[in-house]
């Protein structure tokens, strides 16, 4: 890398991670001064219960549900069908009705314009059927905090997904308001991270937590009964250090077939990313978030992938430790040396690489569906 590039490099991640660690320090000290504390499952139960005191539990399968998110790459093949286990899903998705590509016009025009849009479709739709909860993907470069308090004004519980809060619960801000959950999340029913040290933020900015990480759906990620023919794959975009390790990898005499955007290879579709899985004897995972030194969070593919019978070897962090039990069901490493030496052990042991993964595939069927994830938040809340 160019000496010039690099040092710039560096200086981005060193500001990135002052940046984060300035922010979670701060939260930490308010949190201590309110006396605040994290809410357990019973806690939610009662402060939704004050909230909605005329809410009655329906049947699973019954329930009127209102949808706000994009489908990007995942969210129609994860989202919805585990929605739908719920009852009949009304969905929007702002990209269909505007351009969502123009970024500057979208901040300075079509942001405003879609809100209102969002707010018309949301009245009518629960003049037409009564609405029992709108569930919803945004954040604050998407919908502004007054249209998230108008909507919550209808009486209907709320949730919202964030799945990248680790560095952009606040993100960038504009005008003085942030691009991330921080200025909306307090007029959601519930907020739903996947990021355990985002809780005391959630608090601190007076809304209603819960942690819980992504899933994956069985079917949709499944195993392809398929001869393993890659020694090693990995489905992702191409940035940050992938491609550093997967070309060292490739030198100590790994074959690595990797996929996704600005890879040779190019991107898969989701059916030929599911037989990937099971035509590799080993899939690759990276935690790491860019931009920074040593941040890390869950991805879907910590899910998907043993969902769909793949045995998945990715980067050690604490919050893996909470959904699998590391080394029996996954594999972890930490650093490179350590990367290229359980490759080698588990390409050299198949029995012993089978029966992780088949213990992956059993853990993430029992523990890791979005439907799983739902009936949790429903219920939770009252729903069902």
């Amino acid at each position: 890398m160019d000496p010039l590039k690099k040092y710039r490099r560096q200086l981005r991640i060193w500001r990135n991670d002052r940046r984060l660690q300035r922010e979670q320090e701060l939260y930490e000290r308010e949190f201590a001064a309110q006396r605040l504390v994290l809410p357990n499952e019973e806690a939610i139960r009662r402060h939704i219960r004050k909230k909605f005191p005329l809410l009655k539990p329906k049947k699973k399968g019954s329930l009127q549900i209102l949808t706000v998110y994009h489908h990007y790459n995942w969210e129609d093949e994860s989202l919805r069908p585990s929605l739908e286990k719920f009852g009949p899903v009304r969905h929007y998705d702002w990209v269909d009705r505007f351009d969502h590509r123009q970024e500057k016009e979208w901040h300075r025009s079509v942001k405003e314009a879609m809100n209102r849009d969002l707010l018309d479709w949301a009245a009518r739709n629960t003049e037409e059927a009564k609405a029992d909860v709108i569930f919803s993907y945004l954040s604050g470069e998407l919908i502004s905090p007054e249209a998230v308090r108008e909507l919550s004004c209808m009486g209907i519980p709320m949730i919202n997904l964030a799945l990248n809060d680790k560095e952009l619960f606040a993100g960038k801000i504009r005008n003085g308001l942030s691009m991330g959950n921080r200025d909306i999340c307090r007029w959601f029913t519930l907020s739903w991270t996947s990021t355990e040290d985002a809780l005391k933020k959630y608090c601190v900015e007076g809304a209603l937590p819960i942690y819980l990480p992504e899933g994956a759906n069985p079917e949709i990620h499944r195993p392809y009964d398929l001869e393993k023919t890659i020694p090693v794959s990995f489905v992702g975009q191409c940035y940050g250090n992938r491609p550093a390790i997967i070309a060292r990898l490739l030198e100590a005499g790994i074959h690595v077939e990797a996929y996704g955007a600005g890879w040779p290879n190019g991107s898969l579709s989701t059916e030929d990313m599911v037989r990937l899985y099971s035509k590799s004897r080993i899939n690759l995972g990276f935690g790491s978030v860019i931009g920074f030194s040593d941040a890390y969070c869950l991805k879907g593919r910590d899910f998907e992938i043993p969902m769909s019978g793949g045995l998945y070897l990715t980067e050690h962090h604490p919050e893996l430790e909470r959904v699998y039990e590391i080394g029996k069901e996954i594999v972890t490493y930490r650093g490179f040396e350590d990367l290229l030496k359980k490759i080698r052990y588990l390409l050299d042991n198949p029995t012993a690489a089978g029966a992780i993964r088949q213990q992956g595939f059993e853990r993430a069927h029992r523990d890791h569906s979005w439907e799983m994830r739902f009936e949790k938040v429903f219920n939770i809340i009252g729903l069902i």
